[in-house]
C-alpha cells in the first residue's frame, strides 16, 4: 500500500491491523517514475512475484476550460495518466517473466462519457481506459490482464479536494455517492472476474454510458444541461466539484 503522505498511509495501515504482518507501507510519489519503478520493482524482489497492481491515484477539479492553467493541466495529467503509464511501464516486464499478473487501473465513468467542465479530468480518465483496454487485447495471450475501474459518484475524499492536495469542508459528495467500501467489494469481485471495464454502480452509469455511444437524443441534452448549468454556477463562483 502506497501513498505520498506518510501520515495518511500509516493511517490507512492502522485500519487494516488485524491483517498484521501482512500488511506493507511504501512512501513514494507516483508523479515520479524513480520512485515508482523502485517501489513495484523492490515489492516484486521482497515477495519473489508480483501478483497484481493496482494504479488508483488521482485529482480531479472541475473547471473552465478557458481558466485552466497549463500548469493546471500538467498537476492532473502527471498525477492521473503519467502515474498508471509509470506503473505499467514498471509491472509489465517483470509480469512477462514470471508468465502472470493482473494490473487494475482507475479511470472513472467520466473516461467513457464527456462530463461538462471537467476537460482536463476527462483527457487523463479517456487516456487510462483507453490504455487498460488496448493492452487487455495486446497481453491477452502472455496470461497478463488489465481491468480498468470506472466509478461514477463514489463518497471519498476526492471531492472537494484541490489540485494542491488540500481538502474544502464545504464540499461533500453527491447525494447519490455510495460508500466506498461498497464500491470496493463490487470492484474486488469483478476484478476476480477478470473483466476488463468495471463501471460502479453499474445503473444509471451503464445506461448512461449505452446512450451517449448511440447518439441518444436524451442523454444529449442532458449533457447540454449539465455544461449550461455548471458554468453558470462556476460564474457566479459556486464550485459543484
Amino acid at each position: 500500500m502506497l501513498g505520498r503522505n506518510p501520515e495518511k498511509v500509516a493511517k490507512a495501515a492502522e485500519q487494516l491491523a488485524t491483517h498484521g504482518d501482512r500488511v506493507h507501507t511504501l512512501v513514494a510519489d507516483v508523479t515520479k517514475q524513480e520512485q515508482v519503478e523502485k517501489a513495484i520493482e523492490g515489492t516484486a524482489a521482497e515477495a519473489g512475484r508480483l501478483d497484481m497492481l493496482f494504479n488508483n491515484a488521482g485529482v480531479a477539479r472541475g473547471l473552465l476550460f478557458e481558466t485552466a492553467t497549463l500548469e493546471d493541466w500538467k498537476t492532473i495529467i502527471d498525477t492521473n495518466l503519467w502515474s498508471v503509464i509509470y506503473g505499467v511501464h514498471a509491472a509489465v516486464p517483470l509480469m512477462l517473466k514470471q508468465g502472470f499478473g493482473h494490473i487494475v487501473n482507475t479511470g472513472s465513468i467520466a473516461g467513457l462519457i464527456p462530463v461538462p467542465l471537467q476537460a482536463l479530468y476527462d483527457l487523463t480518465k479517456y487516456g487510462v481506459v483507453g490504455l487498460s483496454e488496448c493492452l487487455r487485447y495486446e497481453y491477452a495471450e502472455k496470461e497478463l490482464h488489465f481491468s480498468v475501474i470506472c466509478p461514477g459518484n463514489i463518497a471519498t475524499p476526492i471531492f472537494g479536494k484541490g489540485l494542491d492536495g488540500t481538502v474544502r469542508d464545504d464540499v461533500s459528495p453527491p447525494d447519490d455517492a455510495i460508500p466506498a467500501d461498497k464500491a470496493a467489494s463490487y470492484i474486488l469481485g469483478r476484478v476476480a472476474e477478470r473483466k476488463g471495464i468495471i463501471v460502479v454502480p453499474e445503473e444509471p452509469n451503464t445506461e448512461w454510458w449505452k446512450g451517449y455511444v448511440l447518439g441518444d437524443m436524451e442523454a444529449e441534452d442532458t449533457l447540454l444541461k449539465i455544461a449550461h448549468d455548471r458554468r453558470a454556477a462556476f460564474e457566479k463562483g459556486v464550485s459543484y466539484f
